[in-house]
């Protein structure tokens, strides 16, 4: 075995690259949810923006952030956001998801043509422990939600997609090109990652 050719593959550091197939392998060996199973979330009929519209959407990221900004016995979870009010939270999320899952675009609209999901979370301290909490906060947002009460399918969808997500960032973050950056409110110009 060439342990200089597998150890230079998994490499992290600002130079290093690795090709989207593995790290969605590796947010798979990570959380145990495909990427393929993550897009069942995008791929429902009717989809999740029909089942919901904004106004369900602006709820689910209420509950989330409700949750999140209520979670004193982890300041340091908090502390992750503390860029923004919980009000400017809510609305970026709502409009990523209403974007995301078959509305219009809204966040593009306020952020501009890319949505960067990696870039736009990558100067954050977020490692495992925080995509845990992050996915036990949206995981009871999803199950609290009375529009979803009924709906197993897209619960179901919504948790593995929410689930790989966490993941996928805490991994693919490690291999961000300090011009893949973005976030902030200026709409980005830079390139798709």
């Amino acid at each position: 075995v060439n342990t200089q050719s597998i150890h230079s593959q998994y490499t992290v550091n600002t130079q290093s690259t690795m090709s989207k197939l593995a790290l969605q392998k590796r947010a798979l060996d990570k959380c145990g949810i495909s990427f393929k199973q993550s897009e069942r979330a995008l791929n429902l009929s009717p989809n999740l923006f029909e089942r919901l519209g904004e106004d369900g959407w602006e709820q689910l990221s209420t509950l989330f952030y409700d949750r999140v900004f209520a979670d004193k016995l982890n300041p340091w979870f908090l502390s992750i956001f503390a860029s923004s009010s919980k009000a400017e939270a809510i609305e970026n999320q709502y409009r990523f998801f209403v974007q995301t899952f078959g509305g219009p675009d809204l966040y593009r609209q306020k952020k501009g043509k890319y949505t960067r999901l990696v870039g736009r979370h990558a100067a954050y301290p977020i490692g495992d422990r925080a995509a845990e909490r992050w996915v036990f906060h949206m995981h009871a947002a999803v199950e609290e939600h009375p529009m979803l009460q009924d709906d197993e399918e897209a619960i179901s969808a919504l948790r593995d997609y929410f689930t790989y997500m966490a993941s996928y960032i805490v991994v693919a973050k490690e291999f961000m090109k300090p011009d893949q950056l973005s976030g902030g409110t200026q709409i980005d110009s830079g390139r798709l990652w």
